[in-house]
């Protein structure tokens, strides 16, 4: 059975499992490291390019011991079997969908001779306290796939960071690859065909359904082998001296280093990210409401850990601009009567674009934007430009500001003389 994106009827985990959240715009403190410096900056890439073994082939899935770790005596059991291991690989499962920040629903290990399968919703308090020194542990690699985002949610979530990383995508490019997903290299190191229908699946669902706990076993359970071939293919050019096999721990090390950081609101440029924007060809009421309505989405995504797309798709926030609703109507039919947070601030929502429409001095900031839109800039450059702007005028005031504290200190005859 196939398990959807999104499934409405299903309780959202943070409320459940009392998953503690902090959407706020505070800078992420990571407060796990004594220093806000990533531990593998204490380490050169090329410390980490060991020279390969032979390719150790993977015993078949279903005969390789399996645990689903959803208990603290079976963590314990999973630290001890890293703690024995000299690499691991690793794998997460994630929901964006139904949380501002995003939620690791799922975490997946292999070792030479053990799957685990890990409930983070069970067990989020402890997997950072288990688990966290085997992952930065240097003398230990972990093998990953694409591990861009997961580097960064296993810091948001866990409070995990890793020292030496192997990232099989960074492989295949240097490789050239035909392709460079899981899936490809399943089939093309492996002969295995894994069922990709279960990548965009609703991983919050408990219980898990046995053809999900497969496929997440999947992502792991021949990734260690993969890193064998891979690593000897990248040793076999005799014209390069090494260096795609040094360039790939190089790129899997940038990966590593990078450190997690919250998405901060600014009321002047965030709308301009706005997927779709710079193609709506908007005037300047349109793009006001707009602003105001990305500021208000926004603002209810963080309060009700939802995602913004949950709160109000993109598309529907843009046509909300190009057709200015007047009434509850009007705007519930561009939305539908589906979009929970729309129907409960429907009024309200309704009085902003109201007010844009019928009042040109609201509009007027915008006119600048709207015409820099039209001529084709970019979006990063008319938000710089904002902000310059921005920083001109508050000079200008911080400048008046200090020259009327002077004059207010000055002795009546020094102010005669101005």
């Amino acid at each position: 059975m196939k398990i959807p994106y999104h499934i409405p009827s299903l309780a959202k985990p943070q409320t459940q499992y009392q998953i503690h959240v902090d959407n706020s715009d505070l800078p992420f403190p990571h407060s796990c490291l004594p220093h806000p410096i990533h531990p593998a900056l204490r380490y050169s890439p090329l410390e980490f390019a060991d020279l390969p073994s032979s390719p150790i082939i993977p015993t078949p899935l279903e005969s390789t011991p399996f645990t689903f770790v959803d208990n603290l005596r079976k963590l314990a059991y999973l630290a001890v079997k890293l703690s024995e291991a000299d690499e691991f690989a690793v794998d997460l499962e994630h929901n964006s969908f139904r949380s501002y920040l995003g939620i690791t629903c799922l975490m997946q290990f292999s070792t030479r001779t053990e799957d685990f399968v890990v409930d983070t919703f069970r067990l989020r308090d402890h997997i950072g306290p288990y688990l966290r020194e085997y992952f930065v542990d240097p003398t230990k690699r972990k093998v990953m796939h694409g591990a861009s985002n997961d580097v960064l949610w296993l810091q948001r979530d866990f409070g995990i960071y890793i020292c030496n990383l192997f990232d099989t995508m960074q492989a295949s490019k240097e490789l050239e690859l035909d392709r460079n997903s899981l899936e490809f290299l399943l089939r093309y190191y492996c002969g295995v065909t894994a069922n990709k229908e279960y990548q965009t699946s609703d991983w919050r669902i408990r219980p898990l359904p046995y053809k999900m706990v497969k496929y997440a076993r999947e992502d792991t359970h021949y990734l260690l082998y993969m890193q064998d071939l891979m690593l000897n293919q990248l040793l076999d050019s005799r014209d390069d001296f090494g260096y795609r096999f040094a360039k790939v721990f190089i790129q899997s090390y940038e990966v590593c280093v990078q450190m997690y950081e919250k998405p901060v609101f600014s009321n002047l440029t965030s709308y301009l990210h706005l997927h779709g924007l710079a193609e709506a060809n908007l005037d300047a009421k349109q793009l006001g409401v707009v602003a105001v309505l990305y500021r208000w989405r926004d603002q209810v995504a963080r309060k009700e850990d939802e995602s913004t797309g949950y709160v109000l798709p993109n598309k529907l926030l843009l046509e909300i601009a190009r057709r200015l609703p007047m009434n509850k109507t009007e705007l519930l039919d561009i939305t539908g009567h589906d979009k929970e947070y729309v129907a409960k601030s429907v009024d309200m929502l309704v009085k902003l674009v109201r007010y844009f429409v019928e009042n040109d001095s609201a509009s007027a900031t915008f006119e600048v934007v709207a015409e820099l839109l039209r001529q084709k800039m970019d979006v990063s450059e008319i938000a710089q430009t904002i902000l310059l702007n921005q920083k001109r005028v508050q000079d200008h005031q911080n400048s008046y500001i200090r020259d009327h504290q002077r004059r207010l200190i000055m002795p009546n005859s020094v102010c005669a003389k101005y």
